[in-house]
Order: C-alpha cells, then structure tokens, then sequence
C-alpha cells in the first residue's frame, strides 16, 4: 500500500472546522497559537465561532484552510505516525500547496497571498465559472474563442468532468455559454470574489515572489505533487519558483491524481476540512482509495491503518 496525503484548497472552509481537535489535541492548539500569533489576531476564534462571511473572506480562508490542515498532521504524529516513513507523496489543490510544503511562515504567506490576490483586480471585473461534462480540448477551444472579450482561461482541472474557468466577467461568461453550446451539461458562475490562476492575478504573483523571497526555505521530507506540474518537486528553490507560477497558473489535479494512480498510489488521505478531494480522487480513477481526515475519530482511525 502505497500513500499519499493531499489537502484541501479554498471553499472546503466551514464555521467551527478545527475546534475538536483543539480541544483534543495539544498539539492542534499549538498550531492554531502559532498561527493566531503569526497573523496578530484571534483567527482561531473566527474558525471556530464565525462569522461565516469572515472566514470566507479570502484573506482568511486561506491560512485558515491550511492551520486545520496542519493540526490534523499534528494530530496524527502525536498519535505515533511518521510522515516520511508512511507516506511517499504529499499534494494540495491550490492554497492546499501550503500546507503540503508547511513550510515555515507558512500563515504570513497565505495572508499575503489572500490579500495580494483579492486586491489584483476589483470586484466585479473578473468571475470564474465551473463547466461540466466537457472534455479539457473543448474547454480551451471555449476559452480561445470568448478571448477576444478578454483574458479567460482554463483555472483548475479538477477531473470528474469538472473544469473551472478564470479571467475577465465578459469573456467567462461568453466561454460559459458556448460550452454549454457545445455539449456541457453545466456552467454555472461562482460566487467568487476574484478571478484565481488567471492571468490577471499578476500583480499577485509579483507579490508572493517577493514574499517567498524572504522567507526560510528547507527540501521537503517527501516529494510534492506540484500544483503547475503535476509531478513530483523535491527542490525548495524549484518549488518557491513554482509557488509563484501557481497564481497565475492553472491547478492540474486530475493530471495529479492520474499520476498518483500511474505511479503505485493505492490511498489518498485527505488531510483537512470537507472531503472534496476524496470525491474527486473517486471519479478520476476508482482504482484509487479516498479517505477524509478531519476530526479525532478519523484521526485515530488513520492512525491504526497507517501503523497497521
């Protein structure tokens, strides 16, 4: 048996996520200190109680979304688990690429790049919509077509005959209607406040080159799943630079999970709120097992299959 972890990007967020392990876990409750601490507010309390719009605010699901990630890790090496031991790949779809990596600063990074990304384009001017049940090649023939309204381009590849597109508001929801010529069952706009991985998040991109620039950087125990690459980094200056390209790149998860599938990964554990991940490694390839890790019980439930 052969594993991987993955965590969870924006949206799996959920008003009261890491409170139980909080509660059940010292370690879990150093994270969320460290991370209150390093941010210079209570963002623990918002996790915790809410409210819901503030949590969802990018700025704050992000280093959220990745301290609940963090703690369940914590969790599972407080129970005895040794990730280099146990586990041969790690990955995480978009901001998840953080807490995969867990690098040391991690926090400040997600709030810069929470704010870098919201404040690259004003509100209103550029929307995201997901297309389903069309093919990746029609997706870029929609994409190229709506360009001539604006940037507009493929933003996650999430497999299971879901795409989502990125870019300016006229072109997206031009490429959405002649998808849905074309064949797609769906193509519904999200409610998003930004257009993430398009290129019209460059400013934002400039923003986390600088900013990874000055943090500490340390080759990861395990192999990472690049977001950009779908295959596997092991350098830290490779994967800072890719970190970069990731804003305005596009996330290849169903081409991770392929890999995953064509290179002896039998399990992906979810590491983190929600179980998105895990429903979507079960429509790429059935041949690979999804398991969510989210609370104490799944906790300990990992942790006797993993030392099995």
């Amino acid at each position: 048996m052969t594993i991987a972890f993955t965590f969870p990007g924006q949206g799996s967020q959920a008003v009261g996520m890491g409170k139980d392990l909080a509660e059940n876990f010292a370690e879990a409750r150093a994270v969320f200190e460290e991370v209150d601490q390093a941010l210079g507010e209570k963002l623990s309390d918002v996790m915790f109680n809410g409210p819901e719009d503030t949590l969802t605010l990018t700025a704050n699901a992000q280093p959220a979304l990745m301290a609940v990630s963090i703690a369940v890790v914590r969790g599972l090496e407080a129970k005895g688990l040794d990730l280099k031991s146990k586990v041969a790949y790690v990955a995480g779809h978009s901001l998840g690429e953080y807490s995969a990596l867990c690098a040391a600063g991690t926090a400040r990074l997600l709030r810069i790049r929470g704010n870098a990304m919201q404040a690259a384009v004003p509100v209103g001017v550029g929307a995201m919509a997901a297309i389903i049940g069309l093919e990746h090649a029609d997706v870029v023939a929609v994409c190229e077509a709506a360009a001539a309204a604006g940037a507009c381009q493929i933003a996650n590849d999430n497999g299971g005959g879901q795409i989502v597109i990125s870019g300016e508001k006229a072109a997206v929801e031009k490429a959405a209607g002649l998808a849905t010529d074309k064949g797609a069952k769906r193509a519904i706009l999200l409610p998003v406040s930004a257009p993430f991985h398009s290129t019209l998040m460059a400013p934002a991109a400039d923003a986390m080159r600088e900013a990874l620039a000055t943090v500490a950087k340390s080759d990861p125990v395990v192999p990472v799943i690049a977001n950009v690459r779908a295959a596997p980094v092991t350098g830290a200056d490779e994967i800072a630079s890719l970190l970069v390209e990731q804003v305005t790149g596009q996330v290849r998860w169903r081409e991770t999970v392929e890999w995953f599938a064509g290179n002896g990964v039998t399990t992906l554990y979810e590491l983190g709120p929600g179980k998105v991940l895990t429903g979507l490694a079960r429509r790429i390839d059935k041949t690979i097992n999804g398991i969510s890790v989210n609370g104490p019980a799944d906790i300990d439930a990992a942790v006797a299959a993993l030392m099995a």
